[in-house]
């Protein structure tokens, strides 16, 4: 190799932003100390281009239907991926180390090989042996499952071509490498170059890849998050450590929807997918409970009934602690804050906790009137109606607004047995209303606290705050 073909630059590990010298501090992504020099090599011409085996057609003459995806035996993945896979896509799977990406790997891919045909599936990160480990453990046989232990990219690509597969699948991409980039697996040029590298394969041979990615502490694909740019299909795979549940969330799909999400529970046999999640995430709910309120939230598209808790106590501190699971902490501040000049209750010297069950996280303003009826709930010690649902976006003059889907949220809802149900008054016409179920509009939040919580006693001897 001539000298000219290779030189010296520094890469950023977050971003993947290219310096000609060292900084200290990234000028995209903000991230402190994490330029790393790396050697790079002039490009090596591949061998075919896609304009030999795809020439140019006019955009009227290219026809595609449904029955081109490759559809999964899992329904809940079919339903993230907007109906199955399109050929020749690159879709990338990732989430925290141990979450269950393998593990919802290799079930896929074995009901795959069982109905399609082939798939070929290859780990840089377990060998063989581990791998079958892990089948016996989840009843995968593997029939037309066909496994690789190697991190070479070139060498992969050559199994795969030979094996002529109905799908691939990388795990991890982390841990694959070509070996003339002189860098280390799990770098930004690395990764990055493999990546493109395998979408350039699957664009030529028309066989879906999966490739999975870890993440790091702060949420993004370890490495690059150029990433994302190149693949077909991000796709989350979420959930909190000691749950069993878990979600697989859509965030970007340049063949469906975004707006798509994905319910599955771990469990001895592997993960299973959950049919009705509402009724599980509502499964063990105490309807007596204080502070515990019934929200319709959205996922997505899909409406799901999750229930949000709340707990007040007097602070032991000179200033109250706030305490968020599962929703956003900005948003407890705002409600609490609220609660405290509009509604009349006095929360200063009180610490609040709110948690979401099911390990679920709820990031959506529709949830605001579900979050202070479980405060003022717990804070009068007064409990909430079990047969209703609280759904509405919260201003700060304490007016509730309108959310969007009101329809959705309402029917599923009724679908599970509630039987009353508050709305903003602002857009609180649901047409059709469901027959089974009341709806309660109301305009602000000191009115939902009167009509949500049941007649009681309080700490200070009556239902003197409103």
């Amino acid at each position: 190799m001539r000298k000219s073909d290779k030189r010296t630059i520094f890469v950023c590990q977050q971003c993947g932003k290219e310096s000609l010298k060292w900084l200290g501090r990234c000028p995209d992504c903000q991230q402190w100390n994490t330029f790393v020099e790396t050697i790079v090599t002039a490009p090596v011409a591949p061998s075919r281009t896609l304009a030999s085996v795809s020439p140019p057609q006019e955009l009227s003459q290219v026809t595609f239907t449904d029955a081109d995806r490759l559809p999964l035996p899992l329904t809940e993945f079919n339903r993230v991926l907007g109906g199955g896979l399109v050929p020749g896509s690159l879709v990338l799977i990732s989430g925290d180390p141990g979450i269950g990406k393998s593990t919802l790997l290799l079930q896929a891919s074995a009901l795959i090989a069982q109905d399609k045909g082939r798939v070929a599936y290859i780990s840089g990160e377990e060998t063989l042996h581990q791998i079958k480990l892990r089948s016996e453990r989840l009843g995968v046989k593997g029939e037309g499952l066909y496994l690789l232990a190697e991190t070479d990219l070139e060498v992969i690509l050559n199994q795969i071509e030979q094996l002529a597969p109905s799908l691939a699948v990388i795990d991890s991409i982390q841990s694959v490498y070509i070996p003339e980039l002189g860098t280390a697996p799990g770098s930004v040029t690395q990764v990055r170059e493999c990546t493109l590298r395998l979408m350039q394969w699957a664009k030529l041979s028309g066989v879906p890849i999966f490739i999975a990615g870890h993440v790091t502490k702060d949420g993004t694909i370890a490495g690059p998050r150029v990433l994302e740019h190149i693949v077909d299909a991000v796709l989350y795979f979420e959930g909190e450590p000691f749950s069993a549940y878990r979600l697989l969330r859509s965030v970007k799909n340049r063949f469906g929807s975004t707006n798509e999400v994905g319910v599955f529970e771990m469990k001895e046999q592997g993960l299973v997918e959950v049919d009705n999640p509402s009724r599980a995430f509502l499964s063990q709910r105490w309807a007596e409970a204080i502070g515990s309120v019934v929200v319709p939230t959205l996922e997505g598209s899909r409406p799901l009934l999750v229930e949000v808790q709340a707990l007040t106590t007097p602070t032991s501190f000179g200033l109250p602690r706030r305490t968020a699971n599962g929703v956003d902490f900005n948003r407890l501040l705002l409600v609490t804050a609220v609660l405290t000049q509009r509604a009349g209750i006095r929360l200063g010297n009180q610490d609040i906790i709110v948690n979401v069950t099911g390990g679920l996280k709820i990031g959506e303003p529709a949830a605001d009137l579900g979050i202070a009826l479980s405060i003022a709930s717990s804070f009068r010690e007064v409990g909430v109606d079990p047969s209703l649902v609280a759904v509405g976006e919260m201003g700060l003059s304490g007016e509730l607004r309108v959310v969007s889907q009101l329809e959705r949220r309402v029917a599923e809802a009724a679908r599970m047995g509630f039987k009353r149900c508050l709305v903003p008054k602002v857009g609180a016409k649901v047409s059709p209303t469901p027959k089974d179920i009341e709806l309660i509009p109301v305009s602000t939040l000191r009115e939902a606290i009167g009509v949500g919580l049941v007649r009681g006693k309080t700490r200070g001897g009556g239902l003197d705050n409103e």
